[in-house]
């Protein structure tokens, strides 16, 4: 498909597929799907708009490993938000493939849909969408009582799952007696009572202020720390993209235009959108000291790993009169970083990278 041909081999989902899409459509408008089938399911803008069809979701292809950060991310209007809803089946797609650990879930019957969400499926969304009529326990163990789980038990669990997301002690309190970063924490503590294998996240801070948004940020990397989720995250936000992600699939009028990491995408846009799109991300916060390293040997006993972020490993390599060494993970030295190379970067002097 393709945005297989816009993802490098290199920057390609590690591990075992959790879930795979191919060829994924989703088309508003009078005789969509027969317009793609007349079109072998290729059609372009111009042919689009000239038969009034608007193209949500077009041709997608791509694979998340399990327990991989895939973050979604493009303008509004871009069609991240239709895409994650199709993955679900919460938008119904208009053709392609869906597969969940290689089962298609456009082939699943609604029973069987409805016993993968309930039990296999977490979803959080912007809005945080809490029974204001519940308390905060309440609210967490709702989709164990939709399961029908014991009172006793599902009591517990969401106790578990309120303490996880650090709101012990407010299990009565009412969402309206919350703040927006605690109305969130309730969201994602209801999220995973159902001890979800994948997760679906929709713009979740978006709402929130910048200092609340930070920290909710730190609260998902240690709860994925922790959990270790398969996890489908959307945002348009780059710089939580670069904070989250394993890799990133950027959007543009319903396409993948790239799929990569973050230092991927920045030192090697697939086209001139995508290097618009991240132009202005400090280089110094996606570039590794791998991408910037002299190959060579050094003698010093200054050391630094293959894979740091240059702003991590910036203030020491800069306090050295001589270049450090570059390391593997195994320790095996690599390479070797100077001062120059590092500065070049933090004041963004000379080409990519």
């Amino acid at each position: 498909m393709a945005s297989v041909a816009k993802q490098d081999a290199a920057d390609g989902p590690r591990g075992e597929a959790k879930i795979t899409c191919r060829g994924l459509w989703k088309v508003f408008g009078n005789g969509a799907r027969d317009f793609l089938v007349a079109h072998d399911f290729a059609a372009g803008n111009e042919a689009l708009a000239a038969a009034g069809i608007i193209g949500a979701v077009r041709d997608i292809a791509f694979t998340v490993a399990e327990g991989e950060i895939f973050v979604i991310m493009g303008l509004s209007g871009s069609g991240k938000s239709t895409l994650v809803r199709c993955l679900s089946r919460l938008i119904e797609p208009t053709a392609g493939e869906i597969l969940f650990e290689g089962q298609d879930l456009l082939k699943a019957s609604e029973r069987a849909l409805i016993e993968l969400r309930r039990h296999k499926m977490g979803m959080v969304f912007q809005h945080f969408a809490l029974l204001p009529h519940l308390t905060v326990l309440g609210n967490v163990a709702f989709p164990l009582e939709v399961q029908g789980i014991a009172h006793a038990k599902r009591e517990a669990r969401a106790r578990e799952m309120i303490e996880l997301v650090g709101l012990k002690g407010r299990e009565t309190y009412y969402p309206r007696e919350l703040s927006g970063g605690q109305q969130q924490r309730v969201g994602i503590a209801r999220s995973l009572a159902v001890e979800p294998e994948v997760w679906f996240l929709d713009e979740p801070f978006s709402a929130l202020d910048p200092l609340i948004r930070r920290e909710m940020q730190d609260e998902f990397l240690r709860l994925q720390g922790v959990l270790q989720k398969t996890i489908v995250f959307i945002t348009h936000d780059f710089d939580e993209a670069i904070r989250l992600a394993d890799r990133i699939a950027i959007m543009k009028d319903g396409e993948i235009i790239q799929i990569g990491t973050s230092e991927a995408l920045v030192t090697n846009p697939a086209t001139d959108y995508v290097a618009e799109f991240t132009k202005e991300i400090p280089r110094a916060k996606v570039l590794s000291a791998r991408t910037v390293m002299e190959l060579g040997a050094v003698e010093t006993d200054v050391r630094v790993g293959a894979d740091d972020k240059i702003e991590a490993i910036a203030a020491r390599v800069i306090d050295q009169a001589r270049p450090v060494a570059v390391v593997d993970g195994e320790g095996r030295i690599v390479g070797r970083l100077t001062r120059e190379a590092v500065l070049d970067v933090l004041v963004r002097r000379g080409s990519a990278p």
